[in-house]
């Protein structure tokens, strides 16, 4: 009997404490806007089509359903602002830290992460930061989309990290991100090659050099907020 019932809800590790089974996910449908436990990303109207690297992130829950911190005191639920999903890179529930109490943490965070504030799930941990950012406010240069991303992630000390920021969620998803499809590649930068071009045509090579300018200062701010000047971009 005791054998079935630990075969029921997960199994002994070598210390003996129980390890919970997680339960399978459904698969990503891009068609209906499902994105199990996904990192997803897509361009900003007028600001990516300058920045083609800056775009609006969101956090899925085990469902599918997407989250996203798009605006002061709002934290939207399955209705992802600013277009739907280009880019998504689905995370792996295994290498989140979702301890039943201080003893049984598995990540060397213990105390930091207990204090940051624990989560016992996946969507516990995307749950608690929706009402956490629900009274804050939305800045794009400060207190944005990848903010509310990076406590998510930080809750779950997902890697193994209580490091998550703006500039790390963006690289991840920038970098092991998935295209959804062509159309998507498309609407992520035509817009950006168009503004080029006319621009191009219109000032001249200088526009170039004030574009690469202007780029190179928006990497300055986030990179001196994040890492150099302490919690400059902390909200």
């Amino acid at each position: 009997m005791m054998s079935a019932t630990i075969s029921a809800m997960g199994h002994l590790d070598e210390s003996g404490y129980m390890q919970d089974e997680l339960w399978p996910l459904n698969d990503i449908d891009s068609k209906k806007s499902r994105f199990p436990c996904c990192l997803v990303w897509t361009p900003l109207p007028v600001v990516s089509w300058l920045a083609p690297f800056i775009g609006h992130v969101g956090i899925c829950r085990e469902d599918g359903s997407v989250l996203d911190f798009s605006g002061s005191n709002l934290v939207n639920v399955d209705d992802f602002a600013f277009g739907s999903v280009a880019r998504y890179l689905q995370l792996d529930r295994r290498q989140c830290c979702f301890p039943p109490n201080l003893s049984g943490h598995t990540c060397k965070h213990k105390y930091k992460h207990q204090e940051h504030g624990t989560a016992i799930s996946w969507d516990d941990a995307l749950l608690t930061s929706t009402h956490f950012y629900e009274s804050k406010s939305y800045n794009l240069f400060t207190c944005n989309c990848n903010s509310f991303v990076a406590n998510c992630l930080n809750r779950m000390c997902y890697g193994g990290s209580m490091s998550w920021n703006m500039i790390s969620v963006a690289a991840l998803v920038l970098w092991k991100g998935k295209w959804v499809d062509g159309m998507s590649v498309l609407r992520s930068f035509l817009p950006f090659l168009l503004v080029l071009c006319l621009g191009i045509y219109v000032v001249g090579w200088a526009f170039v050099i004030a574009w690469l300018s202007f780029s190179l200062l928006l990497l300055a701010w986030f990179v001196v907020g994040t890492y150099f000047v302490k919690d400059m971009l902390d909200c």
